[in-house]
């Protein structure tokens, strides 16, 4: 399912920025990999739905392997690649065998006498010869809907995996998704889209979980790119989705539009799951939105959202982990990071890099006064980063490394 591997992608991403663990990296980029090669419409950027699970009728077909099939194509290698990814005779599934790794791979170096370098290179020309052989065999069937939440969702494990990663190529992906995005599940109104897109048309009201994935996405991709463009398309489909979601009494919002005739009942979803709510994650994009705009209204909204689901919050946090989140992060306070100056670029990925849970980012090389955070900060010779709080600053830095002593110092007061 293409979901999952975007809230893989997204977890991981953050998990490496946190521990900066290379083997995180190499599984970002495996499954980066395996999204583009499998679920991509590649001409037009959009991803596809999910792959079935059966192929031939049977379940995981595809994926698995025997221990002789394995020794006949690796030869020398086999033996230290089946230790690596556990395959045995019996097999670790159904009396087959999924690649599946047990030990770090530094460890297992030492246990092999190999260095990890020479390791890495043995098993990534193995795995070049697997997916070879693999290619040759019955395909599982595609489902190539492409869903506009579920592609939001992969547009922000994009921005996620160039922030961790600092490969531009995922942050292009992210654009020219996007872009697809917006061009091709459009609807009617300029700020009314559809739910799916499949050759070539795009069907069905967009719900709600699709415009709060959508805009949660265009508030990262302005991180990555500094482009201002995005986050005005996320003002403007909040503006639609309260215009056409709302629910006056709680400030909740319904699953469907207003204008919807086909359903007896309009439900509100509040509980994440799988994947978090769409009012859990259209508090979050208020709560951001306000800050970056100065909107107090939407800000105040988030909270009243939030705070009506204290209770049940801290009563069952794994039934409300975005919710969670938000909470934490309006009672704790948002790290507000503006980078100013000629080398913004270079600046903003080193700063990216870094894992800051909390906080919303804005780059701009002039001057500019329509965004509150930076508004009043002049371009210097050398890049300025700003710390804030309620859109008061500290006194600017000159690196990443000073921004991080700001930030960590602030936290332990």
């Amino acid at each position: 399912m293409l979901y999952d591997n975007a809230l893989l992608v997204s977890v991981l991403s953050e998990a490496f920025q946190l521990t900066k663990k290379q083997r995180y990296k190499e599984v970002i980029e495996e499954t980066m990999e395996f999204i583009q090669r499998e679920l991509l419409l590649e001409k037009q950027s959009g991803f596809y739905t999910a792959l079935d699970a059966d192929s031939e009728g049977v379940e995981g077909k595809f994926y698995v392997w025997g221990l002789e099939e394995v020794k006949q194509m690796l030869g020398e290698d086999a033996e230290l690649y089946c230790a690596y990814y556990d395959i045995s005779e019996n097999g670790n599934w159904e009396h087959s065998n999924i690649l599946r790794v047990k030990k770090p791979i530094d460890e297992f170096a030492v246990e092999k006498n190999i260095g990890v370098d020479e390791l890495n290179k043995i098993l990534i020309n193995c795995n070049k010869k697997l997916l070879q052989e693999r290619s040759k065999r019955i395909r599982p069937l595609l489902d190539d809907k492409i869903i506009l939440g579920w592609n939001a969702l992969m547009n922000t494990a994009c921005s996620k995996a160039y922030c961790a990663t600092g490969k531009d190529e995922y942050r292009q992906l992210a654009i020219n998704n996007m872009n697809f995005m917006l061009s091709n599940l459009k609807g009617k109104d300029d700020n009314a889209y559809h739910h799916t897109f499949k050759e070539g048309k795009a069907k069905f009201p967009a719900f709600l979980d699709d415009y709060a994935f959508l805009i949660e996405a265009l508030i990262f991709l302005q991180e990555i790119t500094a482009d201002k463009q995005w986050i005005e398309k996320a003002k403007l489909l909040t503006n639609h989705v309260i215009q056409n979601f709302i629910e006056e009494e709680t400030g909740f919002f319904f699953y469907t539009p207003v204008d919807q005739q086909d359903i007896i009942v309009r439900k509100k979803e509040v509980y994440d799951s799988a994947v978090p709510s769409g009012n859990s994650v259209m508090a979050y994009n208020l709560w951001k939105l306000s800050l970056l705009f100065d909107k107090k209204e939407w800000g105040e909204q988030s909270l009243q959202m939030a705070s009506s689901l204290s209770n049940a919050i801290s009563k069952y946090p794994v039934s409300f982990g975005n919710w969670a989140s938000l909470l934490l992060e309006i009672t704790e306070g948002t790290q507000e990071i503006a980078v100013v100056g000629a080398e913004t670029s270079v600046v903003l990925k080193e700063l990216l890099s870094e894992y800051i849970p909390h906080r919303i980012v804005m780059a701009t090389g002039k001057e500019e006064s329509n965004y509150p955070l930076l508004a009043d900060k002049q371009v210097l010779a050398k890049t300025s980063i700003f710390l804030c709080r309620n859109y008061t600053c500290l006194k600017p830095v000159f690196s990443v490394n000073e921004l991080m002593l700001l930030i960590n110092k602030a936290q332990k007061q």
